[in-house]
């Protein structure tokens, strides 16, 4: 029986992760896509009409399928409309139901993927008609719904969801780690961090600097980033804001250090974003201002990145590793 993989033609187990802010843009979607994996948009917390420019732009310059991430704790509905008007080949919903949107991308001829942090959480989007999911493990870098590693729940919920596809995600970084997770069952790897240090990721450079220096002792997971989404979880690199916050006895939100500053601006396309302190958009390609200041998502695989190259050039690596480890 054909599966989620098959119709898609799939042939590499490499995802990138819809890093959102479109640091996972078209230039980083469409670069996975033309070496074989699936490169995936990041238009979380993105304007409509800024998501059906990125999808046209990441099909001008690739033929083959993408997909584009949603936060479903930050979107109004807009979006994933954006996504369905524009029919990209595979809809990506974090951090909520994904019942709600199953028939109607089906209906489109588009694919879902649920990406969950648990077991119980996987089998329930299953239930609910997802085509794959994506598991997450603590390690992970960015928003983090899991809160155990990855290694500890990926063979149950492959076992517990039978055919429905399992991408596996948080710490991974290298062939070795790729290859672990297909024994354990997954089919394929979704990576954030990896790809943020890539040429094309739409990062500040400074954060890209960051993530290769940084080592997995260096990242905190935290709530501490909480404007525009609170109450979320997520694995960052320290900053001077987490150690001042730290040291003025963690208080909490609304009472903290600096509360309600402005630190900078961001712009997406055309539109400038103003950014207060404890702002969850990390610093994206076009930023002017303190990074410091803001969230520097990244997993614990920082510990084995050590270079910003090219997305082809990172997958071909890690396709040599993953041959070498799979015949050892």
């Amino acid at each position: 029986m054909m599966d989620f993989f098959d119709k898609l033609g799939l042939h590499l187990p490499i995802w990138n992760a819809g890093m959102g802010g479109l640091i996972a843009g078209p230039s980083l979607a469409a670069a996975v896509a033309e070496a074989g994996g699936l490169g995936v948009l990041g238009v979380g917390g993105i304007p409509p009409n800024l998501i059906v420019t990125a999808i046209e732009n990441t099909r001008l310059a690739t033929t083959h399928v993408f997909g584009a991430n949603i936060i479903l704790p930050m979107s109004d509905g807009a979006d994933i409309e954006a996504c369905f008007n524009a029919r990209v080949p595979v809809l990506v919903l974090f951090w909520g139901d994904p019942q709600p949107f199953v028939k109607d991308a089906h209906k489109r001829d588009m694919f879902v993927v649920s990406q969950v942090g648990t077991s119980d959480e996987a089998s329930t989007v299953a239930d609910a008609g997802v085509d794959a999911v994506i598991l997450q493990g603590v390690e992970a870098g960015g928003h983090v719904k899991a809160v155990t590693p990855l290694r500890e729940i990926l063979r149950q919920t492959v076992s517990a969801l039978g055919s429905t596809p399992v991408i596996a995600a948080g710490g991974l970084a290298t062939g070795t780690d790729i290859a672990q997770t297909l024994k354990d069952g997954a089919r394929a790897v979704s990576l954030g961090t990896r790809f943020v240090a890539s040429t094309e990721a739409g990062a500040f450079p400074d954060y890209k600097d960051r993530i290769i220096k940084a080592r997995a002792t260096d990242t905190v997971l935290t709530k501490l980033f909480d404007v525009g989404w609170s109450e979320a979880p997520h694995r960052v690199i320290r900053t001077a804001a987490i150690d001042r916050w730290e040291e003025s006895g963690r208080p909490q939100s609304g009472q903290r250090p600096g509360e309600g500053e402005r630190i900078g601006t961001a712009w997406l396309g055309e539109e400038s974003l103003p950014l207060l302190r404890y702002s969850v958009m990390p610093p994206l390609e076009h930023f002017d201002g303190d990074i410091e200041a803001l969230p520097l998502y990244a997993g614990k695989s920082v510990e084995h990145i050590y270079d910003i190259e090219p997305a082809a050039r990172i997958i071909d690596r890690l396709m040599d590793e993953l041959k070498t480890a799979l015949t050892r």
